[in-house]
């Protein structure tokens, strides 16, 4: 029997206390005895977390890591008391650098430090949970927990140097950036050893397995960044497609990716199988010296034949080239309706461009523009796995209190920073909230807790008339999806529909705009919170009569109704959860129980007590 590769990696992983319970629990479940070996052991506990991490019901993955999230932060993130003086001490000589002169750093000071330093490993963290239990991410169960239990213990990747620094409790950097390249080959050597251990006597695959993971993902990572484009501004190319369940068809998208440094996952050879098992595959190649199309610069992963499931391209975390939008949005008008989202993340990149060559130019951008740039009406979306560096680069170059009066359309003055300013003639306000805001800010279009962030959101919603069978079909006819959760919610004796209309003034805004000190806060505490401000719970009616209105809710966003929890089908007290994503316009739930910890960026939808 082949040992598999996590039991020569971790041989004390099978009879760890986890894998005992996993083991205990599939033999409770199927009323089979589990064999005593440590395959069969590994595989019983690779069983028991993909069906929490990776649950092939994305809203239940959702939920489930919506849960296991707070847990997760608490295990891994730096805690304040570890800070290292060195930390501050550096921080001291940066700004002594830049001119500054810093004595000592004042308590509030360290403290906000802290808390940056706290979100940027956070967001480094979500980045490996989002990749990993992705659909993106065709890895099977153990190697993706092989790759989560070495890289949250490592830091950032010294390229000077060539390897990762070991992350302690004292660490502040980020955890590592995901290449994806390097895991997909590592991937495809861990594949050959659990297949056949006879590999190992491969003289080159036991040298590259014997590694440890941080010292063969670095070596892999080096060789990947070294990989040269070659005629990078040649945009003249051919597009080949890869027939899905063709064997040989995956062996050529894989020769075809080798050695090429594009950073896709496909490039490892069980990952180029795995994705066209699922689906076709087309690559843009474009022409080498000799004129031969050889070169990938674009890749569109379908899910079966008609349905796209990713873009990439070869910028950093698979961004798409400028250069090549024109090339990608060609080939989308082929792929019809299915391309409508893809299609806005390519507007919006040509238009991010624009703007990019108008800064350059030194060429002074309209009040469109600035809309666009700080994301007024929408996000900025790409087809990259994280967001566009240029947005934010672009911020920098920009003085926002100039911007502000362009995009509101008004004069300086007629911002308000505070309730002293506000006046008939004020437009706009950005500051905190304040006692009874919305009654004195009620001629005022445009509301917001800082810029271009903390936008607060208010509109007026009629509810009541229809009962909750006909609320149902009227949004199956609208074409929005219902989770199970949701619709349990819709049926139970608590959710109730007003048999008259009646208009609802709602506020939407986020929990920090609440309480402006970027901490995580309960369900209680921020039901407590709003109350300060005016502000009630919502009928649970809002949830579905929300999504029926907002039919141009924006890709990505979450909205959570304010309202008392009704249980669902697992027996949990949720909230209704108004979303969009890639998967289509939803009406969802959300576990809110009192204790529930919700991140400074949720935002919930309240009523405006009248």
């Amino acid at each position: 029997m082949e040992k598999h590769p996590l039991h020569i990696k971790i041989p004390e992983l099978q009879t760890s206390p986890d894998v005992g319970k996993a083991v205990k629990r599939q033999e409770r479940l199927s009323g089979e005895r589990v064999p005593n070996d440590p395959s069969a052991r590994i595989e019983a506990y690779m069983d028991r977390l993909g069906n929490v991490f990776l649950h092939p019901d994305e809203k239940k993955r959702e939920r489930n890591l919506e849960m296991l999230r707070p847990k997760i932060y608490d295990a891994l993130l730096i805690k304040k008391q570890n800070f290292p003086e060195s930390y501050f001490e550096l921080q001291q000589r940066i700004a002594r650098e830049r001119g500054q002169a810093v004595e000592e750093i004042p308590p509030h000071v360290r403290d906000q430090m802290m808390d940056v330093a706290i979100e940027d490993q956070k967001a480094s963290l979500d980045a490996w949970i989002d990749y990993l239990t992705s659909n993106d991410a065709v890895y099977p169960t153990w190697f993706k927990y092989f790759v989560w239990r070495n890289i949250t213990k490592l830091s950032q990747f010294d390229k000077e140097r060539g390897e990762f620094k070991k992350r302690t409790d004292s660490t502040v950097a980020p955890f590592p950036d995901i290449y994806y390249e390097p895991l997909a080959q590592i991937a495809d050597l861990y594949e050959k050893v659990k297949a056949d251990n006879k590999q190992l006597k491969e003289a080159e695959v036991r040298e590259a397995f014997s590694k440890k993971f941080p010292a063969l993902y670095a070596e892999l990572i080096q060789k990947s960044l070294a990989a040269s484009l070659e005629r990078k501004e040649e945009t003249k190319g051919k597009w080949i497609k890869y027939d899905q369940n063709d064997e040989q068809a995956a062996e050529r998208l894989f020769s075809s990716l080798e050695g090429k440094g594009t950073g896709w996952c496909t490039a490892g050879r069980s990952t180029a199988r795995t994705q066209i098992d699922s689906g076709d595959f087309y690559v843009y190649y474009t022409n080498d010296k000799d004129g031969q199309p050889t070169q990938p610069r674009l890749a569109i992963r379908m899910e079966g034949t008609d349905k796209i499931g990713e873009v990439r391209g070869i910028l950093p975390h698979q961004g798409v080239e400028p250069l090549l939008q024109d090339v990608l949005d060609t080939k989308l008008e082929g792929f019809g309706k299915e391309a409508d989202t893809y299609r806005k993340k390519s507007a919006d990149m040509k238009q991010l461009t624009v703007i990019d060559e108008k800064s350059k130019a030194g060429t002074a951008l309209s009040k469109d523009d600035l809309i666009f740039l700080y994301e007024i009406h929408s996000k900025i979306e790409g087809f990259g796995y994280q967001r566009d560096p240029r947005i934010d680069e672009l911020r920098k170059t920009r003085n926002v209190e100039v911007d502000m009066p362009v995009i509101f359309d008004c004069e300086k003055k007629q911002i308000a920073r505070n309730p002293k300013e506000v006046n008939e003639f004020t437009k706009a306000y950005v500051g905190p909230l304040f006692k009874d805001i919305f009654q004195k800010l009620a001629h005022v279009e445009h509301v917001y807790t800082s810029f271009p962030d903390g936008k607060i959101t208010q509109q007026s919603l009629e509810i009541g008339g229809p009962t909750k069978d006909q609320l149902e079909q009227a949004l199956e006819r609208a074409g929005f999806k219902i989770s199970d959760y949701a619709r349990s919610m819709m049926k139970n004796k608590d959710f109730t529909t007003a048999k008259r209309k009646e208009q609802n003034d709602l506020v939407r805004l986020t929990v920090d705009a609440l309480f402006n000190d970027g901490k995580v806060h309960t369900t209680d505490e921020i039901y407590a919170k709003a109350k300060d401000f005016g502000l009630e719970l919502c009928p649970a009616e809002v949830g579905p009569h929300l999504r029926l209105s907002y039919q141009d809710q924006p890709l990505g966003e979450w909205v959570y109704i304010a309202m008392k929890q009704i249980t669902d089908s697992d027996r949990r007290p949720g909230v209704f959860l108004v979303a969009r994503d890639e998967g289509g316009s939803w009406l969802d739930d959300s576990w809110a129980i009192p204790g529930n910890e919700w991140d400074p960026e949720y935002r919930f939808v309240f009523r405006l007590r009248k």
